[in-house]
Parts: C-alpha cells; sequence; structure tokens
C-alpha cells in the first residue's frame, strides 16, 4: 500500500529520472518543495516550462542558446576556422572560463555509449562532418576536447574514420585534443580553471 499521496508521488518519480538522483534524494527534493510558499513552487514550475520553450539549439554549433546562430558562431571576433568538440553544452562553459580559447565549438550532446544504446545517429557527429567537409569554410584545426573515457575514445576514433572514409583531406587540418592535464574519465566540465586552461594550452596532435 502506498502511503504517500499520488501527487508527491509523481514528483518523486519525476525527480528520479534526473542524472545522479537516487530515490531517497528524490523524496528528500519533493518533502522540500511541499513546505516551500505556493509562490515560489510556482516560479520554479514556470522557470521548468521557460527551459524548453527560451532555448533552441543553434543549428551550426548545436549549442543550447536562445537565438540561432548563438552568441558564439555570431561572433565575427572567434575564429570560425578551429573547432573545438565537446560533449555537452556545460563543457562550452567550462572552457569559455579559462578565457584562453577564441574559436568555435562543436556540442554532440553525447558521445558513442553501445551499452546505452547510444550510436552515432544518436549524436550530433553527422552535423560536425558536414561542418569540416563544407567547401566554404576551410577548418584548419579540429580539437578533441571529449572526457577522457572509452565513450570519448570511441567517438574521436568514428569521427576520425567517417573523414577518412569520406577521402577529406584532413591532412590540411591540425587534428589535436586536450593534453593529458585532465585525469583519466574525468568529465570536462568538473575540471578547475587551471587545469582545464593548461591542457588547452598543451594539447597535443592526435
Amino acid at each position: 500500500m502506498n502511503l504517500l499521496p499520488k501527487s508527491i508521488t509523481r514528483v518523486i518519480e519525476s525527480f528520479e529520472k534526473l542524472p545522479g538522483v537516487g530515490t531517497k534524494t528524490a523524496q528528500r527534493l519533493a518533502f522540500y518543495l511541499l513546505h516551500v510558499p505556493l509562490d515560489e513552487v510556482e516560479r520554479f514550475a514556470d522557470s521548468l516550462k521557460g527551459l524548453k520553450k527560451g532555448t533552441v539549439l543553434c543549428s551550426v554549433c548545436k549549442n543550447v542558446t536562445e537565438v540561432d546562430p548563438c552568441p558564439i558562431c555570431s561572433n565575427p571576433n572567434r575564429d570560425h576556422l578551429m573547432i573545438c568538440v565537446v560533449e555537452q553544452p556545460t563543457d562550452v562553459l567550462a572552457i569559455e572560463k579559462t578565457g584562453i580559447y577564441h574559436g568555435v565549438y562543436h556540442v554532440l550532446h553525447g558521445a558513442i555509449d553501445p551499452l546505452n544504446n547510444i550510436g552515432p545517429d544518436e549524436i550530433y557527429i553527422n552535423d560536425l562532418i558536414k561542418r569540416i567537409t563544407n567547401n566554404k569554410v576551410k577548418i584548419t584545426e579540429l580539437i578533441f576536447a571529449l572526457n577522457s573515457s572509452m565513450e570519448g575514445e570511441a567517438t574521436i576514433m568514428y569521427i576520425m574514420k567517417q573523414l577518412s572514409a569520406l577521402r577529406h583531406p584532413t591532412s590540411a587540418i591540425r587534428v589535436t585534443r586536450l593534453a593529458n592535464g585532465l585525469p583519466i574519465g574525468a568529465d570536462i566540465e568538473y575540471a578547475d580553471e587551471v587545469t582545464l586552461k593548461r591542457a588547452m594550452e598543451g594539447r597535443r596532435e592526435y
């Protein structure tokens, strides 16, 4: 028998769907909201609605933005011939905080992970390939800033194989990756600014 009201159970089940949130944490969050004034809960609900209604994906780099193209892609002062490939929008925020990188980005929104049924078609790899092979823009450097994991390595290898299969002259493009200042298995978004800055400065040829 469920002792909790259905309204609370539904909120708990919703929180449990969030990454890193277990049952106990979901229960604490639900009961916290239960004791918050109604106007604050309504503002919270409106913020969640605005999260979807007020954002779009940049048609160029696939980063989350309010306008298309995003402020980085539309900035004429950025180096549009240098693309930094990252897994998540939070990685863009982390790299931008270092202030050292002045190129543009491409956000994959994940990495190839067969165990979780995430293949190349589930992330924005094809859009990246099109950007690189676009004859109108001659990319000079491709920086892989993916997480140091098996999934990140598999994603890089797949992208390079795709470019090779298309017989794209990647020899004309400098392909690099972040230096080993980042611990193996560490996520880009959690790296401190100094470590990430050194990793970007010391990036090596792939």
